[in-house]
């Protein structure tokens, strides 16, 4: 299940309780957003279960975008132990973000 971001607290608070988070940065007008949604969601899943998925509306709640210097969607931003590892934006590849993922998923996970 994907969770919502709605505040910047709560933002917050997800990277300080949360060892493994990828967060989505979208909104609803965005079409290649929503099909990339559920590959991203289906990656995690299968492949790294440790990881908790978020998702951010840019339009909905532009100061969490503005705060994490996020300008185009879609954007996904990895954080281990509330730290920023991997940030892809616009065009984003399932294979590729899956090799990135591997190395520091299996130093914090196994």
């Amino acid at each position: 299940m994907i969770q919502t971001i709605e505040t910047l607290d709560g933002f917050h608070n997800v990277l300080q309780n949360k060892p493994g988070v990828l967060i989505y940065f979208s909104h609803e007008k965005c079409n290649v957003c929503k099909v990339l949604k559920p590959k991203i969601h289906d990656l995690l899943e299968n492949h790294f279960p440790h990881m908790e998925m978020y998702y951010a509306d840019t339009e909905l709640y532009p100061e969490i975008a503005a705060q994490n210097s996020i300008f185009t969607v879609p954007t996904i931003v990895i954080y281990f132990d509330s730290k920023e590892h991997i940030r892809k934006s616009r065009n984003i590849g399932i294979e590729e973000l899956k090799k990135e993922l591997n190395r520091p998923y299996s130093l914090m996970f196994e």
